[in-house]
């Protein structure tokens, strides 16, 4: 994660985030910032899948009514294994 912030990431990066994620080396603000910083910016481009993942991670910060978050932990970790799948199969 160290070293590519100054570049478009790549489907690795964007997984690397969400594991981080999942496994709590970063916060869930962390990767909301760190993905809403990408997708604010209209000279780049994505494929489907790079969109799909990355506007997931824009908002896993979200909370929820009553406390807690809109997304749990089971659902990041879907998401992740999704990812995972996901790029396996294309």
């Amino acid at each position: 994660m160290a070293g590519d912030e100054g570049r478009q990431p790549d489907l690795d990066g964007i997984e690397e985030r969400f594991a981080a994620l999942c496994e709590g080396r970063l916060s869930r603000e962390e990767a909301d910032r760190w993905a809403m910083r990408w997708i604010t910016d209209d000279a780049l481009e994505w494929d489907d899948l790079a969109w799909w993942a990355l506007d997931l991670l824009a908002g896993v910060d979200l909370p929820a009514l009553g406390g807690g978050h809109l997304h749990g932990d089971d659902q990041l970790r879907g998401w992740l294994d999704e990812l995972r799948h996901r790029r396996r199969t294309t």
